[in-house]
C-alpha cells in the first residue's frame, strides 16, 4: 500500500505530440499517482483529445501575461493537499515506471524534505551536452544539507523542477515557491530548505529522459537570467557563487572531449563556455543595464513587462 498521496503537476506551453506518452507513462508507474494536475498557458496550443489519454487529469489555462516560473508553480501547489508534489516539465519523459517510487523512496531520512531525479541525455542529444548531464547528475544518490555548504557550496541547493519531489507540509511552511521568479525557483526554494535545516535527496534511481542542444546564444540567455534570479535573492545566494563549480564544469568537459579523441570540440566548448559566463555576468549586473540590453538578453521577456 502507497504510504503516500501523490499528485503531479506540470506546466505547460505548446506541448508537442510527445506530451501523451508523458501522461501515459505517469499514469502507468509503480507507485499509483492520484492526480495530474496541468496548467498550460495559451490554450490555443492545447489539444483536448488528450484528456481523454488518462484518469485524474485536471487542466487549466492560463494566459503568458499569467505565466510565471515561481508563481505559477505556487498557485498549482495550492490546488493540491497531497503529502508529497512532484512538479516536472513537459519535456521530461520517464525513463522507465518506477520513477515516482524511487523519489518516494528518497524521503526515507526524516530530514529530507525534496528529492529529485537523475536527468539522462535524450537520443539526440549532443556529446558537450552529454557530459554535462552525466557531471550534475551523476549514477551515485546522494543527500545534501547544511553540512555540505563548505565542500558543495552553491551545488548544496540545487534541486531540479524538471522532475523534483517535496513534501507538502514543509513546503506550506516555509512559505513555498517565490511569487515572482524570471528562473530558478527550485533553486531559490532548496536554499530555503537547507537553511532551515533540512535535508535534498538527489535520488540517482528515479530517472527521466532530458536534455537540450542549446545554441551558444540561447545559453547566454538561460545564463543571464540564472544571473538575475541570483542577484534577485541575495538571502540565498550571496556567499555562495556559482563561477567555481562553472569553471570545474569547463576543465572536466575538456578532458572529457580529449578522452573520447574529440578535440576538435574544446573550440565549441570554449565559445559555449563564454557565451554561459558573459550571460551569467550580465545577469547578476542586470540592474546597472539599459531596458533594451535587458531584453536582448534575457530569455524570458514577458518577466520584465511589469
Amino acid at each position: 500500500m502507497n504510504s503516500y498521496s501523490v499528485d503531479v503537476l506540470i506546466p505547460t506551453y505548446k506541448p508537442d505530440d510527445e506530451f501523451p506518452e508523458l501522461l501515459r507513462r505517469i499514469a502507468q508507474q509503480s507507485y499509483a499517482v492520484r492526480n495530474i494536475i496541468v496548467v498550460n498557458t495559451e490554450e490555443a496550443f492545447w489539444n483536448p483529445e488528450w484528456e481523454q489519454e488518462v484518469p485524474n487529469l485536471y487542466v487549466a489555462h492560463i494566459t503568458t501575461e499569467e505565466f510565471d516560473h515561481g508563481g505559477t508553480r505556487r498557485i498549482m501547489a495550492d490546488t493540491s493537499d497531497a503529502d508529497i508534489l512532484v512538479f516536472m516539465t513537459q519535456d521530461a519523459m520517464p525513463a522507465d515506471l518506477y520513477l515516482i517510487e524511487e523519489l518516494v523512496k528518497g524521503f526515507g531520512m526524516p530530514s529530507v524534505r525534496a528529492a529529485y531525479a537523475r536527468q539522462l541525455p535524450k537520443p539526440d542529444c549532443k556529446p558537450l551536452e552529454r557530459y554535462t548531464r552525466s557531471f550534475n547528475y551523476p549514477p551515485v544518490s546522494d543527500i545534501k544539507d547544511k553540512d555540505d555548504l563548505p565542500t558543495l557550496g552553491i551545488k548544496t541547493f540545487f534541486c531540479s523542477n524538471v522532475c523534483a519531489a517535496y513534501d507538502r507540509r514543509t513546503y506550506e511552511k516555509l512559505g513555498g515557491f517565490v511569487d515572482r521568479a524570471i528562473f530558478n525557483e527550485d533553486m531559490i526554494y532548496g536554499g530555503t530548505l537547507i537553511q532551515e535545516g533540512y535535508a535534498i535527496a538527489y535520488v540517482a534511481e528515479a530517472k527521466v529522459l532530458h536534455s537540450h542542444n542549446y545554441s551558444c546564444r540561447q545559453q547566454l540567455k538561460r545564463n543571464f537570467d540564472l544571473g538575475v534570479s541570483q542577484a534577485e535573492h541575495p538571502e540565498i545566494f550571496a556567499g555562495h557563487p556559482s563561477e567555481g563549480e562553472g569553471i570545474r564544469l569547463v576543465k572536466k568537459s575538456a578532458a572529457y572531449v580529449i578522452k573520447i579523441g574529440r578535440p576538435w570540440m574544446l573550440v565549441r566548448l570554449f565559445f559555449q563556455s563564454a557565451a554561459k559566463y558573459i550571460g551569467y555576468f550580465l545577469g547578476k549586473h542586470y540592474q546597472i543595464l539599459p531596458d533594451f540590453m535587458i531584453r536582448h538578453c534575457t530569455m524570458n521577456k514577458g518577466y520584465w513587462n511589469e
